[in-house]
């Protein structure tokens, strides 16, 4: 049994990170979508969102997993990313 927020109410969304959605790009409007639907305060978002563009691909995944792994299950063939 898991305890979610409300927003992801019937909601659960597999992410093919070597696919369109797994983009740099779209990983970072999802995280801030995402984390609009968690009540972050701005500076909180805004912080992640550096975060993310702090580095590379890699750190990026490892942030968005970190903070919104409990709602979506990400997938890759990307060894880089397999790694712990």
């Amino acid at each position: 049994m898991a305890i979610k927020h409300i927003a992801f109410k019937d909601t659960h969304k597999e992410i093919d990170l070597d696919g369109p959605d797994g983009n740099a790009f779209s990983l970072m409007a999802l995280a801030a979508a995402t984390a609009r639907q968690l009540d972050y305060d701005r500076y909180e978002t805004d912080k992640l969102l550096k975060d993310m563009k702090s580095s590379d691909y890699v750190n990026l995944v490892k942030l968005f997993d970190e903070h919104f792994g409990y709602y979506f299950t990400l997938y890759t063939k990307n060894e880089d990313l397999l790694k712990e």
